[in-house]
Parts: structure tokens; C-alpha cells; sequence
């Protein structure tokens, strides 16, 4: 695991050969990414990428398979914080998947704010074969972008799914070339950056809270962070600038 800075946009890597398992100590290791890109005033938005061959492939099911309830949830509870913490960034986050995105991959995906895929990437939550199913956040995240019916249906299948599929189900946001999928996100991510940082994180704060909590504390959530916001150098600078009929020339602060 490591994070890569390329302007205001840090790439968080996930790298386990073969297969980027997320075990323990690699789901502790995204944690501690996770809250390094969010606490870092210079990044103002980022990429999650497992590499060009693979974005993750779930647990490493060899260790797992004799473990009793205590030792697995070690685990799980390391990779549901992962989750929680990269969902928690307040900049826009991109997950770019070649490859397999399975179980804890996908579930680390779903965490992300976009989704963009290779044109062969395969997608899924397959636990249900094993006889479990996914405990890091996938069964809650999943129905928020495709609903409940097509949720079902892929948790108890446990298919794979293709990126055209995924794309027309609201799973993906973006499909391209498998070489291109990352140099994509990164220019994404880049456009991102270049916005608001706060007013964007106040979005995410707010659109967050309309799936996670009742209407009226959502809307309390929704209240308080536009208040804020007009403490911030960029909402002075983008009134001023549609006050003066320009581009505003937003700074993230």
C-alpha cells in the first residue's frame, strides 16, 4: 500500500501481489492511507487503483477457512474501517478497477465515489458460494446505487458481473479501454480538483447523510454544512466571480 501525490490528486495503490487479498494487515494499511489523503490540505481529490492486471480480489480465503467468529472478525472489522475511512474523505474519490473487483475489492470500491471500469473488468460480491457473505459494508452500499431488487439478486447469485452490465445498472460510472482506465480517473480526479474542495466535501457530507440517516437529521446535516461554507476563501471568490461575470479561480479553502 502507498499513496502517490501527482499535483492536488494522491493515488492511493493497493499492492499485494497476486491478487491484492485484503487481509488484516493490508486493510489497516488502507486505513492509515485513507486518513493521510483526507487530513492532507494539498490533495483535493483521489484515485483508488489496484494496478493494471487486478483491482482486488477479496480475502485471502487459504487463512480464512478454519477460522472461527472471534478470529474473523479481526478481520472483517479491519476492512469495514478501511471502508468507513475512505468513504470519509471529504474530496471526491474515484476507485479505477482493471481487472477483478470481488468481495472486499468490490466492497473497497463501492466505498469510493465513482467507479471507473475496464471494458473487461469483472465486478462482484461472491461470498454467498462460500457459504458467507460480504461483512464489510457491500449488502449496505450495494442497494444505494442499484436498488434492492438487483442488490439481491447479485448477493444471493453471487455472479460476476461485466462492466456493460454494470454500467447500465448504476454500478460503474465510467467504462474505457483496460490502459485507459486509470490515466481517465486521473484526469477526472484532476477536474476535481480544480473545484471547490469544501463545498464539494459539504456535498458529499450531505448526499452521505440522505441515504444514511432519517430526512430530518439529513436535512440539519444539509443545513449546517452550507452554513459553513460561507466561512470559506472559495464561496467569496465564486460569488465574487459570477458577481464579475468570470471564472472563478477556486483554491480549495
Amino acid at each position: 500500500m502507498r499513496v502517490e501525490v501527482q499535483g492536488a490528486v494522491a493515488t492511493i495503490r493497493l499492492d499485494r501481489p497476486p491478487a491484492n487479498a485484503l487481509g488484516r494487515a493490508v486493510s489497516l494499511e488502507l486505513q492509515t492511507a485513507a486518513r493521510e489523503v483526507a487530513g492532507d490540505g494539498a490533495v483535493r481529490a483521489a484515485v483508488i487503483w489496484g494496478g493494471g492486471r487486478i483491482f482486488g480480489a477479496g480475502a485471502d480465503i487459504k487463512a480464512m477457512a478454519d477460522w472461527g467468529p472471534s478470529e474473523v472478525d479481526l478481520d472483517v472489522s479491519a476492512l469495514e474501517q478501511a471502508c468507513r475511512d475512505l468513504e470519509a474523505i471529504p474530496k471526491p474519490v474515484i476507485a479505477a478497477i482493471n481487472g477483478y473487483a470481488l468481495g472486499g475489492g468490490l466492497e473497497v470500491a463501492l466505498a469510493a465515489d465513482f467507479r471507473f471500469v475496464a471494458r473487461d473488468a469483472k465486478l462482484g460480491l461472491p461470498e454467498i458460494r462460500l457459504g458467507i457473505i460480504a461483512g464489510a459494508g457491500g449488502t449496505q452500499r450495494l442497494p444505494r446505487l442499484v436498488g434492492l431488487a438487483r442488490a439481491r439478486e447479485l448477493v444471493y447469485s453471487g455472479r460476476h458481473v461485466g462492466a456493460e452490465e454494470a454500467l447500465g445498472m448504476g454500478l460503474v460510472d465510467r467504462v474505457a479501454p483496460p490502459a485507459d482506465v486509470y490515466p481517465t480517473a486521473l484526469r477526472e480526479a484532476t477536474r476535481w480538483a480544480s473545484g471547490p474542495t469544501r463545498a464539494l466535501g459539504a456535498a458529499k457530507a450531505a448526499l452521505n447523510a440522505a441515504v444514511e440517516v432519517d430526512r430530518a437529521k439529513g436535512l440539519r446535516t444539509e443545513h449546517d454544512v452550507f452554513v459553513q461554507l460561507f466561512e470559506t476563501r472559495d464561496q467569496k471568490e465564486g460569488m465574487r466571480a459570477f458577481l464579475e461575470k468570470r471564472d472563478p479561480g477556486f483554491e480549495g479553502r
